[in-house]
């Protein structure tokens, strides 16, 4: 039987690889934050709560990305959302659940929003950047950048709406692959 190893980086051996969280190696970790979304320092908050917790179950190797997508999707709550006629109370502030979860080999991040409205997320590139030459901004889409960056830095990302109205959109990142990218 031949055997064949893959080409690809992100199912390379990752010899030295923390594979689970110091402090729990077998139920993985949960974290959540409740923000509004009419505080100022908002996505700030939530980078701070992110980079904390990763650094506190010895996953700093997973702080960049994660902060990123925390703070484009939180920006996108912040920008974007409307919360829908049941969950809408006059006056009060938009709510922000931000939540992590770590497995072993996997860290998922929820954003959670009071909107139903689907995320549009990005199709992906349609033309060749060499094509555009000195236009390159001509490829970029008017709206849905922040979710492009964050399906870039993501492995998966999908949205799953709530019972009561809302919505929460999801990303998962394979901690080995940030292990074996940051420890180049």
């Amino acid at each position: 039987m031949d055997v064949q190893h893959s080409k690809h980086s992100a199912n390379a051996s990752t010899t030295g690889a923390p594979r689970r969280s110091p402090y729990d190696p077998t139920t993985g970790h949960f974290r959540a934050l409740t923000l509004f979304a009419e505080s100022p320092d908002c996505s700030k908050a939530a980078r701070d709560m992110v980079g904390s917790y990763l650094r506190t179950w010895g996953l700093g190797h997973a702080v960049e990305d994660s902060q990123l997508i925390v703070s484009e999707l939180v920006g996108n709550v912040v920008h974007h959302a409307v919360p829908d006629d049941s969950r809408a109370i006059p006056g009060a502030a938009r709510r922000i659940d931000v939540s992590l979860m770590t497995w072993p080999e996997v860290l998922v991040i929820g954003v959670a929003d009071e909107d139903s409205t689907p995320p549009e997320l990005a199709a992906g590139e349609f033309v060749s950047p060499d094509l555009a030459g000195d236009f390159s901004e001509a490829l970029l889409p008017d709206r849905g950048r922040g979710l492009l960056i964050v399906q870039r830095l993501a492995d998966a990302v999908w949205w799953s709406p709530e019972d009561r109205g809302g919505k929460t959109v999801w990303c998962r990142l394979d901690l080995d692959r940030l292990w074996a990218e940051n420890s180049a």
